[in-house]
């Protein structure tokens, strides 16, 4: 089954989706971020249509790696989103992906009209790539800041 991947921005949330081997990351969609309820809405359909079975939520960590502000707010709307679907969501650090995105923007020769429309899904896809790397490297995903991890058992 395949994996979303968000991009989750005041403005606009960059969507992205896996193929069904989990391999490749494509964009999607780029969806307006308010009012809030309708792009959660808009996600949720999104999720069902494309048959998801995780979605993964770009965290914007500081340079330190710290949840700051911004990371609090993503951390709200994740859960917020969690409410409504039934797949599970995680959390997948997101440092430089917007930066990534353009750079692959500017190296395709997208003008810069082109590029300020796409940049959230272009996003959206470095996170998503990045995440299904993490999967086949056995890195680990980024649990939600106020969730613990599992103890291990004896």
């Amino acid at each position: 089954m395949r994996v979303m991947a968000l991009d989750v921005g005041g403005r606009r949330i960059g969507v992205a989706i896996s193929d069904e081997l989990r391999i490749i990351a494509s964009p999607l969609t780029t969806i307006p971020a308010e009012p809030r309820p309708a792009a959660l809405e808009q996600i949720v359909r999104l999720v069902e249509q494309h048959e998801v079975s995780q979605v993964v939520v770009g965290l914007p960590l500081t340079m330190r790696g710290e949840v700051g502000p911004q990371a609090q707010q993503i951390t709200a709307f994740a859960r917020a989103l969690g409410k409504r679907l039934s797949v599970p969501i995680v959390f997948f650090d997101e440092r430089f992906s917007s930066a990534e995105a353009e750079r692959r923007m500017l190296e395709a020769g997208l003008r810069r009209e082109r590029r300020k429309q796409r940049i959230d899904e272009i996003a959206a896809v470095v996170i998503l790539q990045d995440y299904l790397e993490s999967l086949r490297g056995g890195m680990p995903t980024l649990l939600p800041p106020d969730e613990p991890e599992d103890e291990p058992e004896d």
